[in-house]
């Protein structure tokens, strides 16, 4: 098996790290193995959608990276039909967006958001 090396900031290796102990992986490598196939999975997943799609982006955050979410709200503005911003603690904040429209168009939206180095979570949920 080749040998890729990777760097992480440190507060992710020490989240790395309880969830290694906490779920039982191995090792570090086990566990990042499992994060690709699911990343690979949710990619699949978003490349098959087609079609008219109704479906909801939740976005997680620091309160002062709003920049990117600014930019692709403004960038997806035919697909949002709703956008709720909420502060959920002194510096986390939660953005829902309930989007219309183009399979592909929803997909390159939250795939937008998975980019973003600056957003904590992106989960988008099909309905």
């Amino acid at each position: 098996m080749p040998i890729v090396s990777l760097s992480f900031p440190e507060q992710m290796i020490k989240e790395i790290d309880h969830i290694q102990e906490t779920e039982g992986f191995t090792g570090r490598s086990e566990l990042v193995r499992a994060a690709v196939r699911l990343l690979l999975e949710d990619s699949k997943e978003k490349d098959s959608l087609t079609g008219h799609v109704s479906a909801i982006v939740v976005v997680t955050h620091d309160e002062a990276n709003e920049a990117p979410i600014t930019k692709l709200k403004h960038q997806f503005e035919d697909i949002v039909k709703t956008h709720i911003h909420n502060k959920v603690s002194h510096s986390n904040c939660v953005e829902l967006f309930i989007l219309d429209g183009e399979g592909k168009k929803v997909a390159s939206m939250a795939k937008e958001f998975q980019k973003e180095d600056k957003m904590k979570s992106v989960k988008l949920v099909v309905i």
